[in-house]
């Protein structure tokens, strides 16, 4: 148990924890916007598991990681689209309709996959995101490994984080957002385009959502089935627990990832079934839940699709 009080270690884990959190960053701003517009996108599993498969299979052909990811978030936007269009066009139920393109969207990658590269034991590798050191920064001595030394993403993920904090908060745009997710019928006689708002803000999930199943595979260099493992309903949660608040969702994202972090290692030092050890991220952030469901207050409007006046429910 020493083990675990070594600098190498602590370095290590908290390194892990970023990167293992920086997916979960990603698709939690993304599903903040939406639901800070009124609108939930229960499809992040779906989303996620697709931008992972095409973020893959587009690697793998044409050898660029970047047009992975560019295909990723295209086809993120384009989910997101599917579920504002049923959402808020169609009014049809949010929860219906994410779970049901959680299912198909997780039941097409699988079936895509194994159509493709058939029942494999070890998919074939793809080129990964390279780790880009931040000069000066990542030689400091412990900080510069933590912090300084990932790929591309992890460093754009956190700063969408204080970029999207002073947009929800501080600039006009976050004003019109936050209010159509209170009261939808109040902005729509000033002007505002309740519907054009929420379909852009499903959209900037869906991409987001997209990133970060890309991440998965691009990270690790393959594809494989349920890689996503729930991470797309954890965002929900972390969410919930930011109090739809970037900063704050970012601690639960943070928080998660060294859970998970810390749990792969501990498999090596204590012996303890890993099928337990393996619940351990997931039942933190339920506790932690737990703990802050009473404080937090969720938009007005959320989950309620909208009607103009006079239009027919």
């Amino acid at each position: 148990m020493q083990d675990i009080f070594t600098a190498v270690f602590l370095v290590s884990l908290f390194s892990a924890a970023i990167r293992v959190a920086t997916p979960l960053v990603l698709v939690s701003m993304g599903e903040l916007v939406a639901e800070r517009s009124g609108t939930m996108n229960m499809a992040l599993e779906g989303i996620m598991s697709l931008g992972a498969f095409i973020a893959y299979v587009v690697t793998l052909l044409t050898g660029s990681p970047l047009l992975g990811l560019l295909s990723a978030l295209a086809a993120g936007a384009i989910s997101g689209l599917i579920v504002a269009f049923t959402c808020v066009t169609l009014r049809a139920n949010q929860v219906v309709i994410g779970l049901a393109l959680v299912f198909v969207l997780t039941g097409f990658t699988g079936f895509l996959f194994r159509a493709i590269f058939g029942i494999i034991l070890l998919p074939e590798t793809i080129e990964q995101i390279p780790i880009v050191r931040i000069p000066i920064l990542a030689d400091i001595p412990y900080i510069g490994t933590i912090f300084f030394q990932h790929n591309i993403l992890v460093y754009i993920a956190f700063a969408i984080v204080p970029i999207l904090s002073f947009i929800l908060f501080k600039t006009e745009l976050g004003l019109k957002i936050r209010a159509v997710g209170e009261k939808p019928e109040a902005v729509d006689t000033l002007g505002i385009n309740v519907f054009r708002l929420r379909y852009l803000c499903l959209i900037f999930g869906g991409i987001l959502a997209g990133c970060g199943g890309a991440l998965l595979s691009l990270e690790l260099g393959f594809f494989r089935e349920y890689m996503v493992a729930g991470r797309g309903w954890m965002a929900i949660a972390i969410v919930i627990f930011g109090n739809w608040t970037p900063r704050r969702a970012t601690v639960g994202a943070l928080l998660f990832g060294l859970v998970d972090a810390l749990q792969y290692r501990i498999q090596t030092i204590v012996r303890i079934p890993y099928m337990l050890l393996l619940t351990l991220p997931y039942l933190t952030v339920i506790i932690a839940l737990m703990v802050v469901s009473r404080r937090t207050a969720a938009p007005a409007a959320l989950g309620e699709p909208y009607v103009r006046g006079g239009e027919d429910s």
